[in-house]
C-alpha cells in the first residue's frame, strides 16, 4: 500500500468542488496529500475544504478559478505554489458540455466556451505547473477525458472534439515534459454524478444494458482507484496513456 501513499504530496484538482473532482480531492487527502480545490464558485470550494479538514489531517486551499481564462489559471498556479511551495499532482478535471438544439444552432461563443474550458485551460495549466515540476522533483498530471473523445454522440460534438484534443495533448505533453513529469488521462464513461439528475434514468438503464459490458453507469467513487494509481508511485513507469474507465462502453 506504500505505493499509493501520497503523504507529503500536494495536489491541484480543477472542477474539484463536485462530482468526480470532489471524489478525487477527498481520496488524495485521505492518502496524505495536501489539496487545492479549484472551481468557479468560491462557496463550493470552501465546502470541500471544510470536508477535507473534518475527515483528514491534510491541509486544503480553496481557489475559485475559471479554467477557460488564461489569466485565471496563471493565478491558480501561483496561489498553489505560494501556499504549499510545490505541486506534485495536477488533475485537469473541469469540463462542460452545454446542450444545443441542432448543429446549426451552435454559436461561436458556445464553441469557444467549450474549447476554452475543456482544452485551452488544461493545456495552459499543465504547462505552467508542468514546467515547474520539471525544474523540481517531477510530478504527475492527470487529464480527465471522456468516451466522447472517440465516440461522441450528436449532442456532444464540440465537447467530443475538445476531449479528443485532451487525449492528443496527453501524449504530446508526456513527451514534452519527460522524463520527470508523467502525463496520463482517464477517459471516463457515464458516471452517476449530479449531472445524471437530468437524465431519463429508465432510458439510460435500458441503453446501458445494451451498450456497456458492466450494464450500468459508474458510481462517482469508482474514479478513485484509477486516480490514485495515476497520481502515485504505483504508476511510476506509465506515461502518455489514455485509460478507458467506461465499463467497456461501445
Amino acid at each position: 500500500m506504500d505505493l499509493f501513499d501520497l503523504t507529503g504530496k500536494v495536489a491541484v484538482v480543477t472542477g474539484g468542488s463536485r462530482g468526480l473532482g470532489r471524489e478525487m480531492v477527498l481520496a488524495f487527502a485521505k492518502a496524505g496529500a495536501d489539496v487545492v480545490i479549484a472551481s468557479r464558485k468560491a462557496e463550493a470550494c470552501e465546502a470541500v475544504v471544510a470536508e477535507v479538514m473534518a475527515t483528514t489531517s491534510s491541509r486544503a486551499l480553496a481557489h475559485p478559478c475559471h479554467v477557460g481564462k488564461w489569466d485565471d489559471v496563471e493565478v491558480l498556479a501561483d496561489a498553489a505554489y505560494a501556499e504549499f511551495g510545490k505541486v506534485d499532482i495536477l488533475v485537469n478535471n473541469a469540463g462542460m458540455s452545454p446542450l444545443y438544439p441542432s448543429l446549426g444552432a451552435i454559436t461561436e461563443a458556445l464553441w469557444d466556451k467549450v474549447m476554452d474550458v475543456n482544452l485551452k485551460g488544461p493545456f495552459r495549466l499543465s504547462v505552467l505547473i508542468g514546467d515547474r515540476m520539471s525544474a523540481g522533483d517531477g510530478g504527475a498530471i492527470i487529464n480527465v477525458s471522456s468516451v466522447a473523445g472517440k465516440r461522441p454522440t450528436p449532442v456532444e460534438v464540440p465537447y467530443g472534439a475538445a476531449k479528443a484534443g485532451v487525449e492528443n495533448l496527453t501524449f504530446s505533453l508526456s513527451r514534452a515534459l519527460a522524463p520527470k513529469v508523467r502525463v496520463n488521462c482517464i477517459a471516463a464513461g457515464p458516471f452517476l454524478t449530479d449531472i445524471a439528475d437530468a437524465w431519463d434514468m429508465e432510458l439510460f438503464e435500458a441503453s446501458a444494458r445494451e451498450s456497456i459490458a458492466l450494464q450500468r453507469g459508474a458510481e462517482p467513487g469508482e474514479i478513485v482507484g484509477t486516480a490514485l494509481y495515476l497520481a502515485s508511485d504505483a504508476s511510476s513507469y506509465l506515461t502518455g496513456a489514455v485509460i478507458p474507465l467506461d465499463g467497456n462502453f461501445r
